[in-house]
């Protein structure tokens, strides 16, 4: 397996390999390979201890396995392994990247390639996002490729919107988005803006395990600052975006002159200086930032995680602030400033953290009335579309439905949302806004993922224009529902760091009693339908086949209860968790009235499968 160690006799690392012998052919040859590969110090020295200390689990953990695209691209803990983020596997990616994008575009050293990063780091194996991000263009430029490197750190929204304004063929952003601060990760977006998508991920990934030793330049960091083909887009994608933004600003007047305040907390990411400007762009006066969180922090030292999809809890330095300044908004990005809270106050004094569901029908209201008021006189309702991931609320399908507008679904992650934004647009159709309940929201077109920084700005103005009417957010979201119905829904998770456990619980649900059988009642709640995606079967359907896309690689099943609860339960793309959802969703002339559904109360109900 490991080849003739008659050609590495002498060599320092077959030495060691030959004294510490796993016992193991397939993994003593993935050890003598990272051990051969690896030129940083830190994590060659990690694989070295496991080796010489006998941990050959840890080992065959790390090294035996390989990073697969998930629903945020490749995403994992920093440290050694082929299984992780680190300065090799990077470079791996990169070159597989590389080989794929020469296959599919002849003019690849014409358009050249995006990279941005964000401020994530580890010490103890010397890794951080600006070092990876120059090794990704490293490897390109040593084989002719124009790189457009970010000089300084980027909302993760700004590599898909440069490569669109460059016409590059693709791009990569170093992030690990909201993970704990373990985690890095590799994004990669297409030449049309959006996330990959099948078949592209599988076929880079071919092209990574053909080309996995790297090539003698890919090291060589330094060709950054000597190559003519680096380029810095940052001045110029900066400028385009925030006069981009300005098409979805519909009230500067009105923006310039508020008495409202609004606190601003970046999570110690990458969002405090774009937001400032995505304010001033909107007529504002910039937002009060929380001094505290405001500038770049790999620790997020003052979080216990860096997600504010969490909610108060991580929240509570911003919402203190608001209150000692007389802000009665809180806008939260997270730190590569591709997601959204907002928390408002409420006349009792107490704080309202809105659910993403909760802020997808008021960015949908708010996108389509915007549009009525100012479409173009040719405009058609009918050519309107907005689009949610399938375990996001069906808010947005009702106000389509009343409205004349369309509306679809997919299956969750942005990088399915994008694909679809592209392909209507280039049919002539118009796109105002897209989500996923996950606080990650895209108003306008101008980027085709998940953007912050505009959202932000958006929900200020929204904000600023209820004022005046003497309405606030919560109460305009009073208002959505009683005009296109309740829509009541519960979101949660389960961590789980087991696969083994996470397939049993899955496959227990697909032979619930007997073979190919799943469940029928869920405690007092009849089962009308079964959507299971991970192997396209539908009982809805007259085929029995599922209308969304198969996803072998992910988990999740869909319950549609008699009493018209939904409820979907799914493994995350990007976490190690289980996560689960549920809506009810009523009629305008319906009220809720207090009775308890498996939606209510998922915990003890929905999921009592667990």
């Amino acid at each position: 397996m490991m080849g003739d160690r008659r050609d590495v006799v002498g060599d320092v690392n077959s030495n060691l390999i030959i004294s510490h012998s796993t016992g193991d052919a397939q993994l003593d040859k993935a050890v003598w390979q990272w051990l051969t590969w690896d030129k940083n110090p830190k994590t060659k020295e990690q694989i070295e201890n496991l080796l010489r200390n006998g941990r050959n689990k840890e080992l065959r953990d790390r090294l035996c396995r390989r990073l697969t695209f998930g629903t945020a691209g490749l995403r994992s803990a920093m440290g050694a392994g082929f299984c992780r983020i680190n300065d090799l596997t990077v470079i791996q990616s990169t070159q597989g990247m590389y080989k794929y994008l020469e296959k599919c575009f002849s003019d690849f050293k014409q358009r050249g390639f995006v990279v941005g990063y964000d401020t994530r780091g580890q010490a103890t194996s010397s890794c951080s996002s600006p070092r990876l991000a120059k090794l990704t263009a490293a490897v390109l430029l040593s084989k002719g490729i124009p790189v457009y490197l970010f000089s300084r750190y980027v909302p993760t929204p700004f590599v898909p919107y440069a490569v669109q304004q460059l016409k590059a063929v693709a791009g990569v952003m170093i992030t690990a988005s909201h993970n704990r601060k373990e985690d890095n990760g590799y994004k990669v977006y297409w030449e049309n803006g959006a996330q990959i998508t099948s078949p592209h991920d599988k076929e880079i990934l071919k092209c990574i395990e053909e080309c996995v030793e790297p090539w003698d330049e890919s090291w060589n960091e330094n060709l950054v600052e000597s190559s003519p083909l680096t380029r810095d887009p940052l001045q110029q994608i900066c400028a385009s975006y925030m006069e981009d933004i300005k098409k979805i600003c519909y009230h500067r007047e009105l923006n310039a002159k508020t008495s409202l305040k609004f606190v601003h907390t970046s999570f110690h990411g990458v969002g405090h200086d774009y937001v400032q400007l995505a304010f001033r762009a909107f007529g504002f006066q910039p937002p009060i930032p929380v001094p505290e969180q405001k500038d770049p922090d790999p620790d997020f030292s003052t979080v216990r995680c860096p997600n504010p999809e969490e909610g108060e809890s991580v929240l509570e330095l911003s919402l203190r602030l608001a209150e000692k300044e007389g802000a009665k908004v809180v806008v939260a990005t997270d730190p590569d400033a591709d997601r959204l809270a907002v928390a408002e106050l409420q006349e009792n004094g107490r704080w309202k953290v809105f659910t993403g569901n909760e802020l997808a029908a008021l960015f949908g209201w708010w996108m389509f009335t915007s549009w009525k008021k100012n479409r173009a006189k040719d405009a058609d309702v009918k050519d309107v579309y907005m689009l949610a991931t399938t375990v996001s609320s069906k808010i947005l399908k009702a106000i389509a439905h009343k409205e004349g507008f369309h509306f679809e679904d997919t299956l969750p992650g942005f990088k399915w949302i994008g694909s679809r934004v592209k392909d209507l647009l280039d049919s002539g159709k118009e796109v105002l806004f897209a989500f996923e309940e996950s606080i990650g929201f895209m108003c306008g077109t101008s980027v085709l993922d998940k953007d912050g920084v505009s959202a932000a700005v958006v929900i200020a103005e929204m904000a600023t224009y209820l004022d005046t009417k003497n309405q606030t957010l919560a109460h305009q979201l009073t208002e959505i529902y009683k005009t296109y119905g309740y829509h009541i829904s519960r979101t949660s998770y389960f961590l789980c760091y087991d696969p083994t456990t996470i397939k049993r619980i899955f496959e227990r649900l697909r032979n619930f009693g007997s073979p190919n059988s799943y469940p029928s009642s869920c405690g007092a709640y009849s089962i009308l339908d079964v959507r299971d995606v991970t192997i396209g079967y539908d009982s809805s359907q007259p085929n029995k086949k599922s209308v969304l896309p198969v996803s072998k690689n992910s988990q999740m099943i869909t319950f549609t209860f008699q009493n018209g609860c939904v409820a979907t339960l799914r493994t995350s793309g990007t976490e190690p968790k289980i996560k689960y959802y549920a809506e009810m969703c009523a009629l305008p002339e319906q009220r809720m009235k207090g009775r308890r559904t498996p939606c209510q109360n998922p915990a003890t109900r929905a999921w009592m499968w667990l």
